[in-house]
């Protein structure tokens, strides 16, 4: 058995979670060794008392790994350990990193810039159209956009991604086998092909509020921050926003209707500290030093030459909307353009990263010099 396999196997023991397999990882030094202990050698362990080591030690009883690793096969998709480059740094920083991930699709190395997107399932009109603007406007820039693939704001935040053909990772609270909800088959489908699905439990694991909880901690752990768009005072989205907190990541809330029962929870994040997030230029603000300086093109005033060759179609007609030295409304842009506001939005956006040009108070903006 190789290291691998026996990170499976003790994934699927019960009562062995993240933080005793930790501890049992650190007294033992690998995890097939972790297998092979007797009982008497697991209790030496800190924090693992007789019912724990008792499984572990007979985990052969109880755990049809062979199994396991054929419907990891037949399946298509591999598990990834804390080892391997492709596991989330940022999730291995946390308090209990999960002991395996199960992926179907790719991480990447692009997965480090990410932001959690959450929200309630029963949402309003308002609430998914905002998630699917700030969704598609952060992928289109480059973030990978972070959520857990439930109906209404995660759903919504997904298609998003996908709309600006940006990375998304849907983290599940079920093995990877059960699409859930089942109107989802094709959009989990999607978001494979262009990012990943992924999950800490093994095949056949239902889904039920423990469950789910785990999933956003995941969600949270992965990424610099959380951004709630739509929930009530009583939504789990509210748990993924309690764990970016206990991470020391940022945390951003959607205001919304001060009459609206959906909005109360964002509305409370605020009170207590949460950025109040109007547009995705409030999230990117907050993270632009982390993002590595090879993913931005020098800007104009650096070189004297605007990248025009990096520009798309849009990009340039909203630039050439911006009269040099001149402050420039959104207005006078889309009037300019020709172009819809989404799409000036957008390109608008993607020029502020690529440093190009820059955005005033009053919702002006201006070529950089």
């Amino acid at each position: 058995m190789d290291s691998r396999e026996a990170h499976v196997a003790l994934n699927l023991i019960e009562g062995v979670g993240p933080v005793r397999a930790r501890q049992l990882l650190e007294h033992f030094g690998e995890a097939p060794a972790i297998l092979q202990a007797s009982k008497s050698q697991l209790l030496q362990v800190r924090g693992i008392g007789a019912e724990t080591a008792e499984a572990i030690a007979h985990w052969e009883k109880a755990v049809d790994l062979p199994a396991e690793l054929k419907r990891i096969a037949d399946f298509g998709c591999r598990v990834v350990v804390q080892s391997d480059a492709e596991y989330p740094a940022s999730l291995r920083e946390i308090y209990d990193p999960p002991i395996v991930l199960y992926v179907k699709g790719a991480m990447s190395p692009k997965d480090k810039n990410a932001v959690a997107m959450v929200g309630s399932r029963q949402t309003t009109h308002y609430g998914i159209e905002v998630a699917r603007k700030l969704s598609y406007q952060l992928a289109y820039v480059g973030v990978t956009v972070v959520s857990g693939g439930a109906r209404g704001i995660d759903t919504a935040s997904h298609q998003g991604a996908l709309a600006a053909k940006g990375r998304t990772v849907c983290v599940l609270g079920t093995g990877i086998n059960i699409v859930f909800p089942p109107e989802n088959a094709e959009l989990f489908e999607r978001i494979a092909a262009n990012g990943a699905v992924i999950t800490q439990f093994p095949f056949n694991r239902n889904g039920d509020r423990q469950s789910f909880a785990i999933r956003n901690r995941i969600a949270a752990g992965m990424t610099l921050g959380t951004v709630v768009v739509e929930a009530d005072l009583h939504s789990g989205a509210l748990i993924t926003a309690n764990f970016a907190t206990e991470y020391g990541r940022q945390v951003f809330a959607v205001p919304g209707r001060i009459d609206s029962p959906r909005s109360k929870g964002c509305h409370d994040l605020i009170k207590k500290g949460a950025k109040l997030c109007e547009g995705a230029e409030d999230i990117l603000s907050e993270f632009e030093y982390l993002f590595p300086a090879s993913n931005k093109p020098p800007s104009p005033g650096e070189t004297g030459v605007l990248p025009a060759l990096e520009l798309s179609e849009n990009e340039q007609k909203a630039f050439e909307s911006l009269q040099t030295g001149d402050e420039t409304s959104i207005d006078e842009v889309i009037h300019r353009s020709g172009l819809p506001s989404s799409a000036v939005s957008v390109a608008l956006l993607s020029l502020e990263m690529k440093r190009i040009i820059k955005q005033l108070p009053g919702k002006l903006f201006v070529r950089n010099r």
